[in-house]
């Protein structure tokens, strides 16, 4: 599909793109590159690209598509770096959550010959690090693309046709709208999950312990995603602010409702909400198999 290949940024969605390309053959040849040269050192020894290297720059010379891997607050500084080395009709495209400040943070530098296709795919774990990925954490997810109006019609499909190699889906919007709605399905339950942590470490350790020692699956399963990366997590919410202020808003008032209901004892109350949020649930779940990979798919700790 592709003569080159760059992957910058080999975290879990850089390194599980490299096996996904290897094992669909979906470039001759496949760069990795990486600030750290313990992480090119581990991706050498993975054998899960042809090259690895720390040179941003240089990476991206005659490629014909270039994924940034790299957290959001990162972005703008390795767009100023391999912009200029770019090849005239090469596709960059992203994996970043959050798609408004990625267009605002890279179309400054990008040259005339160069589209790009902002991309997310809806796939991860708590895990982090090349040791951390799997060729199969695209199959059957969703991969969402804001391409700008001025991103050309070619660009996007051949972004899609590598998204759609790596076995993930495609759905195109507005990176306003899709900030929006990853606001309450992915980076609200990653803000609660953390927060309530955080509660629970503040208590007194007797209590601390006993919380940790019986967690119930409910805890446990719930604040699973606590333990995923810190840095990527801040520069979400530092860079999607007001989406995530507007669902935290409607959470807060939501929860202040269900608050005053558990206070006065209005079981009407909390019984209809329960109802009503157990059916949408079960709506989410029924869908599950095409929206996301089938859970024989992945290990159970890295199920999302």
């Amino acid at each position: 599909m592709f003569e080159k290949i760059t992957i910058i940024g080999m975290g879990l969605i850089g390194s599980s793109l490299a096996r996904a390309i290897r094992e669909h053959g979906l470039a001759t040849k496949l760069v990795a590159a990486d600030t750290s040269e313990e992480v090119c050192e581990k991706v050498r020894a993975l054998g899960i690209a042809d090259v690895a290297t720390t040179d941003i720059a240089k990476s991206v010379i005659s490629s014909d598509l270039v994924i940034l891997a790299v957290p959001i607050g990162a972005i703008k500084a390795v767009a100023g770096q391999i912009c200029p080395f770019l090849a005239p009709n090469a596709a960059l495209t992203d994996v970043c959550s959050v798609k408004g400040a990625v267009l605002e943070a890279v179309e400054p530098f990008l040259p005339e010959s160069v589209d790009f296709v902002p991309a997310h795919p809806i796939a991860g774990t708590e895990h982090s690090g090349p040791d951390s990925g799997f060729a199969e954490l695209f199959a059957g997810r969703w991969c969402i693309l804001t391409p700008p109006p001025s991103t050309s019609i070619r660009a996007v499909e051949k972004v899609s046709k590598f998204w759609e190699g790596c076995g993930a889906k495609i759905e195109i919007m507005e990176a306003g709208h899709h900030d929006l709605v990853l606001a309450i399905t992915s980076h609200l339950p990653h803000l609660i999950a953390y927060t309530i942590v955080g509660t629970a470490d503040e208590l007194e350790d007797d209590i601390k312990s006993e919380v940790i020692k019986f967690s119930a699956s409910g805890f446990r399963g719930f604040t699973r995603i606590a333990a995923s990366d810190p840095i990527v997590w801040r520069d979400v919410f530092l860079n999607n602010k007001e989406s995530v202020l507007e669902i935290l808003q409607r959470f807060s008032e939501d929860l202040a409702a269900m608050q005053k209901a558990i206070r006065r004892g209005d079981s009407q109350y909390i019984e209809s909400a329960f109802t009503r949020t157990r059916a949408i649930r079960k709506e989410i779940t029924e869908m599950g198999p095409e929206g996301y990979p089938s859970p024989k798919q992945m290990p159970r700790d890295q199920q999302d």
